[in-house]
Order: structure tokens, then sequence, then C-alpha cells
């Protein structure tokens, strides 16, 4: 299996953004595309983790985040 994990660039990184799906807004911190595989094959997804105004971060599907500014 390879690395689990890569940085992957975005127009949006620390821009305020929304997750669509539960409307909480923050600040994009990083894209990453992940393996979330936990057996031998793998499956990668992107996610965006964005920075809440509570101060911790949560993850989305990239396609799942607009521009909140």
């Amino acid at each position: 299996m390879s690395d689990r994990y890569e940085y992957v660039p975005h127009r949006l990184l620390r821009r305020p953004v929304r997750d669509v799906a539960s409307g909480v807004e923050g600040e994009l911190m990083a894209v990453i595309n992940e393996n979330v595989s936990d057996s031998g094959r793998e499956h990668w997804v992107e996610l965006a983790y964005i920075r809440g105004p509570s101060g911790r971060e949560f993850t989305t599907s990239v396609s799942n985040i607009e521009f909140a500014g």
C-alpha cells in the first residue's frame, strides 16, 4: 500500500468557506487526498479540512465546500 495521504493545492486555501451539507462556515486549512481504506484495497477521497468558529477542524468532501466571503 502506498502513502495514506497527499496534500492537494486548492484555490480556496486559507479563505472563508461554507460546508454545504451542514451550513457551517470556517477557514479552509487543507485539502488532502486520503486513502480511507482499512483493507488491502486502496480507496482515495479528497477531504477538505475546515477550521470552524470553535477553532476545531472538521472534514467534509471537497465537492461540498463553497466560498463564503
